[in-house]
């Protein structure tokens, strides 16, 4: 009788944990960010493994921080920058990765920690309103010809961030793509303060930085090539190059303490698997992390000109430094607040 009573409950458990064996929950940056990454990774995985995967909205580090700190983790895997991987693995929040279903040959392996993988490329590109800017013929083609003032007159926007920035300043001071680390940083600076009257706008998001250049508010602006992308197909008069953008990237996590690490690690083995790599440019501007997604008979040619981790676009870029950032952004955050209150 006592057994009777019990069975409901026993019974529940049993199907609460095998539900439970057969979801993950993901969270990344939402927006169109994370209907790409859907489209291209979450659904064509939960297809294939047959399971459920659910989905959350994160801003990074912070909060895989206090999850994994509180002993309370409730995603599987997390979405971040990649210099944030770097900080979060020092600090020993992930779980290491399982290798023998997360392969990550044909990723850069600067772009892989212990227990981190990158997941895509996205680029930091110099943009233009085409109503301002080279109407004579003469475009901008360097971050020399965006901090040039007199040769480009008009309002600049930039990113209210020191990553990225510190490199465009270096590289229009002349320091040379291949010799930009570590960062000159008292030189990235003083660069950077010849441009700052002409700096109306520090944009905080992608949002913003579309809106801005979609209404013309300003001239030039630093910007990231899926929101200037998405601009233009939304009717904004402008323009971009990849002429020595910066190759950034994100990354996915498996928190420690994940309630499905297991599944989790499969999963992850297949976002940053090849075929699903090639689908993420059908979605967002944004390029595949894994150089054999070029392969992929997805990809054409037309489409691969396009793409900024193309290997023909990434070799006009500099792929930034997640060592050197994971090591100095915090003090380089710090550094920019003053920069700015100067």
């Amino acid at each position: 009788m006592k057994l009777m009573r019990l069975l409901p409950g026993l019974l529940g458990c049993l199907l609460a944990t095998t539900a439970l064996a057969d979801e993950i929950t993901v969270a990344s940056g939402g927006g169109i960010y994370q209907d790409a990454q859907r489209a291209a990774f979450f659904d064509p995985t939960a297809k294939k493994l047959g399971i459920t995967i659910k989905e959350a909205t994160t801003n990074g580090i912070p909060e895989i921080r206090v999850q994994v700190q509180s002993k309370s983790v409730i995603w599987d895997i997390a979405n971040t920058a990649a210099e944030e991987c770097a900080i979060g693995s020092k600090e020993g929040l992930f779980e290491p990765l399982d290798t023998s279903v997360v392969d990550t040959s044909g990723i850069d392996p600067k772009l892989v920690g212990p227990d981190w993988v990158a997941n895509l490329y996205y680029s930091t590109v110099m943009a233009w309103n085409t109503d301002a800017i080279g109407q004579d013929g003469n475009l901008p083609k360097s971050w020399a010809d965006f901090f040039d003032t007199e040769k480009f007159p008009g309002d600049r926007g930039i990113y209210d961030h020191p990553r990225g920035n510190l490199e465009a300043a270096l590289l229009a001071d002349g320091v040379p793509p291949d010799q930009l680390y570590p960062l000159d940083v008292e030189r990235a600076f003083k660069k950077l303060e010849e441009l700052k009257p002409d700096i109306t706008v520090w944009w905080s998001s992608g949002a913003q930085s579309a809106q801005l250049i979609k209404d013309g508010e300003v001239d030039l602006i630093q910007i990231w090539n899926g929101r200037i992308a998405a601009a233009m197909k939304d009717g904004a008069k402008a323009d971009y190059s990849f002429d020595q953008g910066i190759l950034m990237a994100d990354c996915f996590v498996v928190p420690k303490g994940a309630p499905n690490k297991d599944l989790a690690m499969k999963a992850l083995g297949m976002f940053i698997a090849p075929e699903q790599q090639a689908l993420l440019p059908l979605h967002i501007a944004y390029g595949p992390i894994n150089q054999k997604a070029f392969d992929q008979p997805v990809l054409t040619d037309e489409l691969k000109a396009k793409i900024n981790s193309s290997p023909e676009n990434a070799a006009k870029q500099i792929v930034l430094d997640v060592a050197w950032w994971g090591e100095n952004g915090a003090a380089m955050m710090e550094r920019w607040q003053n920069f700015k209150q100067q």
